[in-house]
């Protein structure tokens, strides 16, 4: 089995492909000073906890935007698994050829999401929409080319940000509301927080496509912890929140016999 890890800002996104089939899915609080034993030891407990053999476990690929956990992520994979972990990093292959003017910049979550679009929809142009800690868009050519992306803050960003720096907005309840507008102050913030993520989602693939792409229609893919959120929105052709996933797996089998 492999043990897939998206190391992000806020949490841990963990998951355990077997046989090319995710069959488990976990979170964990993302810690400033995580040490591998308690890294270690959190993953044994969840894997254990929910019938799986850790024994089973023969793989781990990790995509990580935090350098600071990825010392003490891999010594608790080494420690714990007797198993030294793959990181997906420059340097490694990806079967994409990524036009940013520095590569390095890339993030590896986004790199994952890309790879994974392209297995699914080889040939196509493609923009994945991620909506994670921050928003992020990646424009992904039909000739496996990364052309370039676009990252503002996320909804939960905007919100904590408005609480933080306003003194009478509250925080809210992330959720969908069926008005654009409130009769409330919270009812005014989560309409903006909803619908204005809709707006910008048609908005930015709009240009995309006509920039990137001369006014081809790509297919645009919806991820992230928020992506269910818009399931009716007609903003996708998919919805896929556990993308970054399919992706740490098609990298981990791209790179195996170098590992």
């Amino acid at each position: 089995m492999l043990l897939c890890l998206d190391v992000g800002n806020t949490q841990i996104y963990g998951g355990i492909y077997k046989n090319d089939e995710l069959v488990l899915q976990f979170r964990k609080t993302s810690q400033l000073n995580l040490s591998s034993d308690e890294i270690g030891i959190f993953l044994k407990s969840v894997i254990r906890e929910n019938n799986y053999d850790i024994k089973d476990i023969d793989a781990i690929s990790i995509c990580s935007v935090v350098p600071d956990k990825d010392h003490s992520i891999r010594n608790g994979c080494i420690k714990y698994f007797n198993i030294s972990p793959f990181f997906l990093q420059p340097g490694v292959k990806t079967g994409l050829k990524i036009k940013y003017n520095n590569p390095h910049e890339v993030g590896a979550d986004r790199i994952a999401n890309a790879i994974a679009a392209l297995s699914m929809y080889p040939n196509n142009n493609l923009i994945v929409v991620d909506f994670g800690t921050a928003t992020t868009f990646c424009v992904i050519s039909k000739n496996k080319e990364y052309l370039g992306g676009i990252i503002l803050p996320g909804i939960r960003m905007s919100m904590e940000a408005l609480d933080k720096h306003t003194a009478k907005l509250p925080r809210v309840e992330i959720k969908k509301t069926r008005n654009v507008y409130g009769k409330t102050t919270t009812e005014s913030i989560q309409a903006g927080l909803y619908h204005g993520q809709i707006a910008l989602v048609k908005e930015l693939t709009k240009k995309i496509s006509v920039e990137a792409f001369q006014g081809d229609k790509p297919i645009v893919i919806g991820t992230g912890g928020f992506s269910s959120l818009f399931r009716n929105e007609n903003l996708f052709d998919i919805i896929s929140p556990t993308l970054v996933f399919k992706g740490l797996n098609e990298a981990y089998k791209i790179n195996e016999t170098n590992i």
